[in-house]
């Protein structure tokens, strides 16, 4: 089963405006599928076979004559050689669409275009799975909690895997062994319990030094390993917006998994019944609808940037945006029962960036939007 995917409509546009365009993604979130299906009249190679790979490191000249246009590479990040060259030979074609490129270790690949493509690639980010696709596929539960547990990638869904049973294999089969090419961990018991640590700490202010002395592990480790997993797109970080409205505001960003069904994984959560903890609880479900504003952005390729506010005193928006010099407000509570005091950051904000706030929303546990004199509410599956 194919669930269709948002950012298609962008690849096609933008295919006969560059000469490359390049896909990345954390692994499994579809990338390969897509591809396939939406250029089927382009050739698929991917350098993770071994005798191509050794083809492109050895002789690239003579590889870019065997496969000169219509190409896509899968896993580019694995012959940084070749980035070099195929910026030589789109330079003297001077035609578009002439290579896609696609990998999962972000930070290999980002490297290897900035150093030799930069302002000839469109990128685009393919996540798991987001609530508009999985809702157009029939496939998004009505219940919250049950979507939390089972997460967003594509492999669940397609092939009706039990989702302990897919995270169980995806930590031992894609992330342990990024781990191995991306860092020098020679520990992998102690780096799943750094992971674990990490899903704990989800939707919280990251404390590097304290999550380092919990692991036991120094705080340049720590760092390393966070870089890792941000590569490879297990986690993110939630920068926070610090314009001085107050100058008592936090500058320490948030943690945030990509998908939170690895998380509550991690956590040994199972069934909706774990759920026991209301803080734990309220995190999980703020990671949940924060990683599908960045689905979405990713997706529909809005180009948005997104931040949180916190002062020191307590006082929280969620998560923000802006539209030219104007915000717009988001409030993210897992209950189903609508309190004027969910309202209270978003007003806290309000007054200290006078009329510059553009729309206040509450997207919220329930079922019902509504549209208020001074805010939207939102339903979680329904924004």
């Amino acid at each position: 089963m194919f669930v269709a995917r948002q950012i298609e409509a962008r690849l096609r546009e933008l295919l006969p405006k560059y000469p490359i365009l390049a896909l990345t993604g954390p692994r499994q979130s579809g990338k390969t599928t897509l591809l396939k299906k939406i250029f089927p009249d382009y050739q698929y190679l991917s350098l993770e076979d071994t005798d191509l790979r050794s083809f492109a490191e050895n002789d690239p000249i003579g590889f870019l004559k065997k496969y000169p246009e219509r190409v896509i590479f899968d896993e580019a990040q694995r012959v940084p050689l070749l980035f070099s060259y195929l910026q030589t030979a789109v330079d003297k074609s001077g035609k578009m669409g002439q290579f896609i490129l696609s990998g999962s270790q972000n930070f290999h690949l980002m490297s290897s275009i900035t150093q030799s493509l930069a302002g000839r690639v469109a990128l685009f980010k393919l996540l798991p799975l987001d609530f508009h696709e999985l809702r157009e596929a029939d496939l998004l539960s009505n219940d919250w909690k049950v979507q939390l547990l089972k997460g967003c990638y594509p492999a669940i869904y397609a092939r009706n895997i039990e989702a302990p049973v897919f995270y169980s294999n995806y930590l031992q089969t894609y992330i342990d062994r990024d781990v191995r090419e991306l860092s020098r961990v020679q520990d992998l018991r102690l780096f799943r319990n750094f992971l674990a640590l990490c899903a704990a700490r989800t939707g919280q202010l990251l404390n590097l030094s304290n999550l380092a002395n919990e692991c036991g592990i120094s705080q340049p480790t720590a760092k390393s390993w966070l870089s890792v997993l941000e590569s490879s797109y297990i986690v993110f970080q939630l920068q926070p917006y610090y314009q001085n409205f107050n100058k008592r505001i936090s500058k320490t960003p948030k943690l945030y998994f990509y998908d939170t069904g690895l998380a509550c994984f991690l956590l040994n959560l199972r069934q909706p019944a774990d759920l026991d903890n209301p803080t734990l609880l309220g995190s999980l479900f703020e990671n949940l609808i924060v990683a599908e504003f960045l689905k979405q952005n990713h997706h529909q390729y809005r180009l948005k940037e997104y931040w949180f506010w916190r002062d020191t005193l307590g006082n929280e928006v969620d998560l923000l945006s802006k539209s030219g010099q104007m915000f717009e407000l988001f409030e993210v509570k897992s209950t189903q029962t609508i309190l004027p005091a969910l309202f209270k950051g978003m007003d806290y904000f309000s007054g200290l960036a006078a009329e510059r706030v553009k729309v206040k929303t509450l997207i919220y546990g329930g079922q019902e939007n509504q549209d208020r004199t001074n805010y939207k509410v939102r339903a979680w599956n329904n924004w």
